[in-house]
């Protein structure tokens, strides 16, 4: 059975020290790395065991933090946090690039082959730093449809893969037609896979707290979106043997 090392890292970012989640695959070579956003509620357990799933395919995988260390279960408190982030497209990068300083730096990571993915508010960060020109093989995203600033998307230097339920009251038909169209004008080599009656945060196993509405798990699509962001790993960020 494949080893897999982790640890927590610290660094500071929007004005927090951030508390990530690094795993690294066996061996002692360098490999690919990958970034993985959580949704707005912050690092859980859920990106955690993601990060070690990556890891045990032979990448170096960082799951990255947002509120300093913070979990934030109430509603209220995940929206007072998250609405001002993703009207900010600079905060979001500062967020995102020093997550990838952290990733890169790692001594297994090779720098110039990484990926970013993100759930939720986690997936808009990956977005924001291809739209700022992060060098990256490839951003897959769950639940964030987001657009970003007039004619910033040519900026993205890699594929992008998104995946949304098709019942998603918060990313509904027209921010995903927006968010193709701005991936379409840009000329991005893009791929939107609808999950037919998903929710929000369908991907994400149902937790003992009050949530949005409109939000709600679907396993089986969960397991099919993971699949998927396996299967852009695999084509864009080969690991090799």
């Amino acid at each position: 059975m494949t080893t897999v090392t982790t640890r927590t890292v610290e660094y500071p970012a929007d004005n927090l020290t951030m508390i990530g989640h690094l795993a690294l695959p066996a061996g002692t070579g360098r490999r690919p790395a990958v970034l993985i956003g959580p949704e707005g509620v912050g690092l859980s357990d859920v990106e955690r065991h993601r990060a070690e799933a990556l890891a045990g395919l032979g990448y170096v995988a960082l799951a990255f933090d947002l509120h300093g260390g913070r979990y934030l279960e109430d509603p209220k408190d995940m929206l007072a946090r998250c609405m001002p982030l993703l009207a900010d497209p600079g905060r979001m990068r500062g967020i995102g690039h020093a997550a990838l300083d952290v990733l890169r730096a790692e001594p297994r990571a090779d720098p110039g082959r990484t990926a970013a993915i993100g759930y939720g508010t986690g997936g808009a960060v990956a977005l924001e730093l291809g739209r700022d020109g992060a060098d990256l093989r490839a951003i897959g995203t769950v639940n964030a449809l987001t657009t970003g600033r007039p004619g910033e998307a040519a900026r993205i230097r890699c594929p992008v893969w998104a995946g949304v339920g098709s019942e998603d009251p918060i990313m509904p038909p027209a921010q995903r037609d927006a968010f193709t169209a701005e991936m379409e004008a840009a000329g991005v080599d893009w791929r939107l896979v609808v999950y037919g009656g998903a929710l929000h945060a369908f991907h994400h196993p149902t937790v003992g707290h009050t949530v949005r509405p409109g939000v709600g798990h679907h396993p089986r699509h969960a397991q099919r979106a993971w699949r998927d962001v396996v299967a852009l790993l695999a084509e864009c960020l080969p690991v090799a043997d």
